[in-house]
């Protein structure tokens, strides 16, 4: 069974792996373990912080098999970005040039560099292992549970969240990690590779862009050809995270990230599908295991009676979430499911039917 729940100081080996994993193509998640051990700790800190409004608070999850006990895939959630430091988009708009006398009237996009986010909520650094102990993870079901599960967590703690959420999803590299757009631009303003400049912000070294980043407008045309074909483009294994986000309600709006020009998706909190859609129901505990299905790692069958959903409770330094076939009419737990979601008979849990 997999079984999403808080990152804990336990699980420092497990994602010092998944840095590893991920080769430095994930700014948040670096291989660096003073800072994956600060992800922890924030993350506790967090969990712990009586919360009324969202300020510098940061929470992440890892995805554990349980048979296995190994993390195979992490999470986050940041509250609020730029209350500690600054938060950089470029905002791409046009740029009016007229001549009356020429009778000449020219609309140029150009990118703008701006904190226009400062506030809002932000779903970040999600990565999940391909294969592990001969386990295939990266399913889509899987992928569903680890990026939809943040957004259960939300739902039962709205106060902890700004009513504004965006994602930025990464921007097209090559083979090698490079980023047409940043060599274009950002190589000449830092004097440094994508992959370097990755990291010191991964680490929060960002004091850096503020200093050395153009504060005028760029104009689009002025780039070559291999940087704008990828303005707001993401990377093609981020495609699948795109679509579920897209079917959840965010949408696009001209934002990019200003190293390699990724999109930056936004929604209102309340109308993300996993928010407004999810409902606490009173489960019951006592089914047999071998009555109900489990998905994502290829065991198990879905019976016609049920529907695959996110399950969840609703506790904050206890969460938990998983991935079942169940019952829409009567919603009704295994005993192993129960206890991997710490709940009981009557309890209430939040469930959202895929």
């Amino acid at each position: 069974m997999l079984v999403l729940r808080p990152l804990a100081f336990h699980d420092l080996a497990g994602l010092e792996r998944l840095a590893v994993i991920s080769g430095g193509r994930m700014t948040t998640l670096p291989d660096n373990r003073d800072h994956l051990s600060q992800l922890i700790s924030n993350t506790q800190q967090s969990l712990r912080k009586e919360v009324e409004r969202p300020a510098g608070e940061s929470y992440h999850f890892v995805l554990e098999d349980t048979e296995t006990g190994e993390v195979v895939g992490v999470s986050g959630i940041e509250a609020a970005v730029g209350i500690s430091s600054p938060f950089y988009s470029y905002r791409i708009d046009d740029v009016v040039h007229a001549s009356s006398e020429l009778q000449i009237h020219n609309r140029v996009p150009a990118l703008h560099l701006c904190q226009d986010y400062t506030g809002a909520s932000r779903l970040y650094t999600l990565f999940m292992d391909d294969q592990l102990l001969g386990k295939a993870y990266r399913q889509p079901e899987n992928i569903h549970l680890l990026s939809r599960a943040r957004m259960l967590f939300i739902a039962a703690h709205p106060e902890r969240f700004s009513p504004r959420l965006i994602v930025e999803l990464q921007g097209v590299a090559d083979e090698k990690n490079q980023s047409p757009f940043w060599e274009c631009l950002g190589r000449h303003f830092f004097n440094m590779d994508f992959n370097k400049a990755n990291y010191l912000t991964g680490i929060n070294s960002k004091g850096f862009i503020a200093d050395l980043m153009p504060h005028y407008p760029v104009y689009v045309p002025m780039l070559n050809p291999d940087a704008q074909a990828v303005l707001g483009k993401a990377r093609a294994d981020m495609r699948d995270v795109q679509k579920l986000l897209e079917e959840e309600g965010f949408e696009y709006r001209r934002y990019v990230d200003i190293f390699d020009a990724g999109p930056t998706l936004e929604a209102r909190t309340e109308y993300v599908r996993s928010v407004s859609q999810s409902r606490c129901m009173p489960v019951v505990v006592g089914v047999r295991d071998s009555d109900v299905g489990d998905v994502g790692v290829g065991n198990g069958d879905i019976a016609s009676s049920h529907s695959l959903a996110l399950i969840s409770n609703n506790q904050l330094n206890n969460y938990r979430c998983i991935m079942a076939p169940i019952n829409p009419e009567q919603p009704m737990l295994s005993e192993a499911q129960a206890e991997a979601l710490q709940l009981a008979s009557g309890d209430s849990a939040r469930l959202l039917w895929l």
